[in-house]
């Protein structure tokens, strides 16, 4: 803080009891909010920008805020944070058969994309070329947040949502590269040279995410910590590094920290649900924090004279630009037209837009404060409109979700001294392990079902004790087959007491 001389004053307890509350009845705010957002469909994203436009200098709380740079940087830190989350919780036997799509629809897409909004916004708006191509760059990415928060709240094919969160994940690398090249001094003078760059950034962050996962996940599952919630810190550690590693070995960071993420969320690490619980709390930190902190850098009374250009330009984008992407490459892999036309729908913009929208500003280009606002009003209106009507898109499609078994809760302890495991076993409702014997789970040699906690009351069970959905199992395996207990259980909850002779083998189920 500066006093009245211009002198720098340092923070005081004072001001910091001040800013603790506000932070917290914020946070307060936001967590009540979140109702609000799930009864209506809405993103949570527009519920936080509100907050922060409420508490800015047009709203009640006359906070200025106007530091782009500081918003960037925090922005980078909350998608770092935010693609953690969502690659922790990526389940690899969805996203597996998507991979080639999402890799095309994210990179191919995403140029197609460019050059229709980008064409656009200069003939339709009249922007200039170098704002046009900015602006197509910044909205061509769809937002990580906004798609996951969405889509697994939707019964939809798992293709549609692997190929729609793997693209959210991947699409951020090359987009960002691409802002900040249109936003430097000099112009892109080659475009082959651009491609270039694009494909040695994605591949430096791509082996860099896998080879830090690979190893974090190696680590984690051979080393038994003294507490079960370091485990939690330690994943996210991992993430981050591969963040950092990738962005200071010039490749991209977002995509290995989502890489790496991805490898540690299918690698049946010890104290799962604690670690997956622990992440989803920081991606609501994040997300809360990154929208709230954009709030406050948009001015609402400027915004006036750019609702129009943003309304044509979010036009071209959702009805044309993003339609066309998803033609043009999931044809080829062979996608019914009628999954082609909801991923044309749920192309959903969110933060990362408008986040990516603070580079200009940062790079000092003309125009830039325009730009800002109309990416905010374009991100604002038609998530507005395409968040509430994915549902109803998706019945009148006729595309529901699989009536596949509930995947089993399964959490493990390890013993490093008597060199064994507790696997503590959840059944959920729709598992096929209702009904079942504890014989008839036919667990290897070194496995046993040891106790069984039903409706709040623990007893030790019989082979001949039928388990029932709701019930809670302690199950003790020793060092050399605990991941063969596990696949089995796996099994069982997929395919009931004939798994394995009906080829369900559960090496496919997650956690």
């Amino acid at each position: 803080m500066r006093t009245s001389q211009g002198r720098e004053r340092p923070l005081t307890v004072h001001h910091l009891n001040q800013l603790l509350l506000v932070c917290s009845l914020v946070l307060l705010v936001a967590v009540a909010a979140v109702r609000i957002s799930s009864r209506s469909g809405l993103p949570s994203l527009l519920v936080y920008l509100g907050i922060g436009i409420a508490m800015g200098q047009d709203g009640i709380g006359d906070i200025r805020f106007d530091n782009a740079e500081l918003t960037q940087v925090i922005g980078y830190a909350a998608l770092v944070v935010i693609l953690a989350e969502g690659g922790l919780g990526t389940k690899w036997r969805e996203i597996r058969p998507a991979l080639p799509a999402a890799s095309t629809l994210a990179l191919a897409g995403v140029a197609v994309s460019v050059g229709v909004t980008a064409t656009g916004a200069h003939y339709l708006v009249g922007l200039e070329w170098r704002q046009a191509l900015i602006i197509g760059a910044v909205v061509s990415s769809t937002d990580a947040a906004a798609v996951f928060s969405v889509l697994r709240k939707i019964p939809l094919p798992a293709r549609v949502t692997g190929i729609l969160e793997a693209e959210s994940g991947f699409n951020d690398a090359p987009v960002v590269i691409l802002v900040v090249a249109f936003s430097t001094a000099g112009p892109v003078e080659h475009w082959y040279v651009l491609v270039g760059e694009i494909a040695l950034e994605l591949a430096i962050g791509a082996a860099i995410g896998l080879a830090v996962g690979w190893l974090g996940a190696w680590g984690l599952r051979h080393v038994a910590l003294p507490a079960s919630g370091l485990y939690p810190i330690a994943v996210m550690a991992i993430a981050v590094t591969a963040y950092a590693g990738g962005a200071l070995a010039h490749g991209s960071g977002f995509l290995g920290v989502y890489l790496a993420s991805m490898v540690l969320g299918n690698a049946k690490l010890p104290h799962w649900p604690a670690t997956r619980g622990f992440a989803d709390g920081l991606g609501w930190i994040a997300q809360i924090g990154m929208f709230v902190l954009l709030g406050l850098l948009v001015t609402p009374h400027e915004l006036g004279d750019d609702i129009v250009p943003a309304l044509v330009i979010g036009l071209v984008l959702t009805m044309v630009a993003r339609p066309l992407s998803v033609l043009v490459c999931l044809t080829p892999f062979r996608v019914p037209r009628a999954e082609q036309i909801l991923m044309s729908w749920a192309g959903l913009r969110g933060a990362v837009p408008i986040i990516l929208a603070t580079i200009p500003m940062v790079q000092g280009v003309e125009g830039s404060r325009r730009i800002f606002n109309i990416v905010f009003v374009l991100v604002v209106v038609y998530t507005l409109i395409q968040g509430p009507t994915l549902p109803w898109l998706g019945r009148t499609l006729h595309l529901g979700g699989s009536g596949e078994a509930a995947d089993l809760g399964i959490e493990s302890a390890p013993l490093e001294r008597l060199r064994g495991h507790l696997l503590s076993v959840a059944i959920p409702e729709g598992s096929k392990m209702h009904g079942v014997e504890v014989a008839e789970l036919r667990m290897p040699a070194g496995a046993a079902v040891t106790l069984v906690v039903r409706e709040g009351k623990s007893f030790v069970p019989l082979p001949t004790t039928v388990l029932r959905r709701g019930d809670e199992l302690l199950v003790v395996a020793t060092d050399p087959v605990r991941d063969a207990a596990e696949r089995r259980l796996r099994a069982v909850g997929h395919g009931g007491k004939l798994a394995g002779w009906l080829g369900t083998d559960g090496a496919g189920a997650e956690h």
